[in-house]
């Protein structure tokens, strides 16, 4: 076997389905050899949306996602989509090729000091110089990338370990033995050759694989679940926040969703745990959370840190609370918790509605009160006239036509920020935005992912006109392996988040102002299909056809011109 085969032996032993790439001679082994032995390879159209891919696929199954990408630029362009997985706490795997082990230093084609790039974004880097590392090393990646915290793990994988022996050594030029050096200095040279060869290739035909390492992550002890029952029972109004942290084991998702629903605490979701108790519960609340923390007397942050979402622990200030997070960072950011428990959150939170249950209180009636006015307000709002339509109205109308086999895919600024008011996502592992950096560009390889995990479902994009401009080439990648997914862009012709306090703050557009293109033309270029629409029964009718396209196999592009609204002013985030 040689190193592109052992690798692609080792990611089926971990259960990986999916591989994600960008061709590159560096690392055609790995993905030649992945696609021979089963395992779907997806080629993206740009390195960094394979990384996000692969990231989806890891947040919506619990198995660490795969990207493989080529040396220097091929892996330079995956810095933010690695980033991105580091803060959002999701476990990946990226392969990067390398610079023969030989040449490494000396000038060859891409070869940079990856290492040293690498490091400061990962869990863990590591570097093979032999073929019989490769498995050693790869399993210990996929289990860092799992354990206590999960986050992204690189391999850098020299092209000389990738392929055959015979082919690398013809490439080093190292001579048979029939062919005697002509003088000292070639005798040498094919001494090292060969000597720095039989380094490379020693041992590979007894390499054995074994099976998935074991790993850990931090556990909670029983008195600390009595701990904040006794809080909780001493509490008149309670509350808990639920983010991404409590949802790293999605294969517990609804074991998870069942527990929320029983402990009958009025909830505030986010993240990745959107959607967690369905789309109408009577526990979750959707506005006017900071004045329901100001307002309760015991609150549990479930894999939520004290962050800028949360004002940095202002918006809790003095009052009680309990935090459970697999992160210590995180579980101290910026405030000291009244219980701190270093634990899982899913789990926590699931024995903990072996023990409790809240009784129905009038305090979960004002919360409920409290929410229906505002979207009363909001609905409001929504019968503003624009020039173009108004977004709120148009979210309102799309929000009835989903169906309950949903998943949406956050993308952009304001136009984004807008749907997570007004959009409702279905079931647990529904909504995928990218989590606290914030960034720009993920539409199109989570798409990729979501719709490969679960291919029966319909995958919505939701993108602003400014982000879409990152990824909509992937609509080549949609069509190529057939994954039809759908995209709602918000098109004001305008970078709207920002332009919104720059013009007040500083009295100048520069750098604001987009077109209304016409992007749905750049689906139709690939094969796939779009309108543009202009208001809200041709929108309607675009949602409802772009449902019946995307269901026979067409992926399509919903061009929605909307008007610049006043929605979300004074949002600003530092």
């Amino acid at each position: 076997m040689n190193g592109g085969e052992i690798i692609a032996k080792v990611l089926q032993n971990h259960g990986v389905k999916y591989l994600f790439t960008l061709c590159g001679g560096h690392i055609s082994p790995i993905f030649v050899s992945a696609q021979n032995i089963g395992i779907r390879v997806i080629d993206t159209r740009h390195e960094v949306n394979a990384v996000f891919a692969a990231d989806a696929v890891a947040r919506l199954t619990g198995i660490p996602g795969v990207a493989a990408v080529t040396a220097g630029p091929g892996l330079t362009n995956t810095i933010t989509a690695i980033k991105n997985a580091y803060m959002a706490q999701s476990p990946l795997i990226v392969l990067g090729g390398g610079a023969a082990t030989i040449l490494k230093g000396r000038g060859s084609l891409q070869d940079i000091d990856q290492m040293s790039l690498m490091k400061p974004v990962v869990k863990w880097a590591a570097r093979i110089t032999k073929v019989k590392e490769i498995i050693p090393t790869l399993e210990r990646a996929f289990a860092v990338a799992q354990e206590g915290v999960p986050g992204p793990v690189f391999i850098e994988c020299p092209i000389d370990t990738l392929y055959n022996e015979e082919l690398v050594r013809e490439w080093y030029g190292a001579k048979s033995k029939d062919v005697p050096p002509r003088n000292i200095q070639e005798r040498v040279v094919q001494w090292y050759i060969n000597r720095h060869a039989k380094k490379i290739f020693e041992g590979k035909e007894n390499v054995q694989f074994h099976q998935p390492l074991s790993f850990s992550i931090p556990t909670h002890k029983d008195a600390e679940v009595d701990e904040v029952v006794t809080a909780l029972k001493k509490a008149k109004n309670q509350l808990m926040i639920i983010g991404s942290g409590a949802v790293m084991s999605p294969q517990n998702v609804h074991e998870l969703s069942t527990a929320v629903q029983h402990l009958n605490i009025p909830v505030y979701l986010s993240g990745m745990a959107r959607g967690l108790v369905g789309k109408d519960s009577e526990l979750q609340m959707r506005h006017k959370r900071k004045d329901a923390i100001k307002e309760a007397d015991f609150i549990i942050l479930a894999g939520v840190p004290n962050d800028f979402r949360l004002e940095y622990g202002n918006h809790i200030g003095h009052r009680s609370f309990a935090s459970i997070n697999r992160s210590t960072e995180d579980l101290y950011k910026n405030k000291k918790p009244t219980i701190a428990i270093h634990a899982d959150p899913q789990q926590f939170i699931i024995d903990l509605a072996h023990k409790y249950k809240a009784e129905t209180s009038t305090w979960k009636a004002t919360l409920r009160e409290r929410d229906e006015l505002r979207e009363q307000a909001i609905d409001k709002q929504a019968k503003d006239k624009l020039n173009g339509m108004n977004p709120i109205e148009l979210f309102r109308c799309m929000d009835k036509i989903l169906d309950d086999n949903t998943i949406l895919i956050a993308d952009g600024g304001d136009f984004v920020a807008t749907s997570a008011y007004t959009l409702k996502p279905r079931a647990p592992l529904s909504w995928l935005d990218p989590g606290v950096f914030g960034t720009l560009g993920v539409g199109a390889g989570f798409a990729l992912g979501a719709k490969l995990v679960f291919p029966e479902k319909d995958v919505f994009i939701i993108y602003g006109d400014g982000s879409s401009g990152y990824s909509l080439v992937e609509y080549d990648t949609f069509v190529r392996h057939q994954l039809p997914v759908i995209s709602v862009i918000g098109n004001d012709a305008c970078w709207a988040q920002i332009a919104r306090d720059q013009i007040e703050f500083l009295n100048s557009d520069c750098a604001l102002t987009l077109a209304h293109s016409n992007y749905e033309m750049i689906g139709k270029a690939f094969g796939a299909d779009g309108e543009r629409v202009e208001n809200i029964e041709a929108f309607k009718a675009a949602t409802i056809k772009a449902k019946e396209q995307s269901r026979k196999g067409t992926p399509f592009i919903i061009n929605a011109i909307i008007g610049k609204s006043e929605f979300r002013k004074g949002s600003i985030s530092m």
